[in-house]
């Protein structure tokens, strides 16, 4: 099997170097084929463990409520209103 590193960056809108596309197309490849191999689930997820269901915990309210004044209180930097983070994507 043959992907096309290049393009899935481009779609990806990632800069991958030249000299480091064949280890890129070489680790998907890998992962490609390693997730082939895993065993198919059919019917419901929660039945991998007949004897461990998964339950779900209810969905409950807390009763704790902060103002965005007590929350934001302790945030490093704000500006008109918001939390002011680094950059991270250019």
């Amino acid at each position: 099997m043959s992907i096309d590193v290049k393009h899935l960056a481009k779609l990806a809108r990632l800069r991958i170097e030249d000299d480091k596309l064949a280890k890129f197309e070489k680790d998907m490849e890998s992962i490609v084929a390693m997730v082939e191999q895993l065993p198919e689930v059919s019917g419901d997820a929660s039945g991998l463990d007949p004897e461990h269901p998964m339950k779900l915990r209810e969905d409950v309210e807390g009763k704790d409520k902060l103002t965005r004044n007590e929350l934001l209180a302790n945030a490093p930097k704000m500006q008109a209103g918001c939390v002011v983070v680094p950059k991270t994507v250019e």
